[in-house]
């Protein structure tokens, strides 16, 4: 029966330090470390950890949001664990998932974890929703402005340039040059 842990952090610039301090003091003989979003389903630590758990093991985290973000993220990877026969600990919410009030926390815990996400994800798109009321532009800049356009115009018509020069001396695709060439002025 091994003590195994996972420390996740959302971004590079972010240290595990705090996470792995907390859970080598809990005693895990066994880490997984990533840094990697919790939203993001692809996240390779928590895979390996997952397959290295065996029947009678524990996995230990320092908090419910290092494993997952949405409710049915971590009722997905709780229901996994327990086919295995693996027990879920989370130090800093003191959730053991050994016995049912353990598992009930877990729940309640998800359910909110999921509404701070969703809260956030409102916050943004009202942060976007001011920012285009304001004028601002979202996106990449349009590679053909009207100067681009003239510029192609007098390379090919004037300058007797071929598109593969035009392309090499704008940088721009060989699409890009004939949409240039075919735009009405």
């Amino acid at each position: 029966m091994a003590l195994v842990g996972y420390a996740r952090v959302s971004t590079l610039g972010q240290s595990l330090d705090v996470q792995k301090e907390k859970l080598e003091a809990a005693g895990v003989d066994k880490l997984f470390e990533e840094k990697k979003s919790g939203v993001d389903a692809n996240r390779p630590a928590l895979k390996q950890c997952l397959e290295y758990l065996r029947e009678g093991d524990t996995m230990v985290i320092s908090r419910i949001d290092r494993l997952a973000r949405s409710a049915e993220d971590l009722l997905r990877v709780v229901r996994e664990l327990e086919d295995k026969g693996v027990t879920l600990r989370v130090l800093d919410q003191s959730i053991d998932t050994r016995d049912a009030a353990g598992k009930a926390f877990l729940g309640m815990l998800a359910v909110f974890a999921e509404f701070e996400t969703n809260i956030r994800k409102e916050r943004q798109m009202d942060g976007i929703a001011k920012a285009k009321a304001k004028g601002t532009k979202f996106g990449r800049k349009p590679a053909l402005t009207p100067d681009v356009i003239a510029s192609i115009r007098t390379m090919r018509e004037e300058e007797d340039f071929t598109v593969p020069q035009i392309m090499s001396k704008t940088g721009l695709s060989k699409a890009t040059v004939y949409r240039a060439l075919a735009t009405q002025e």
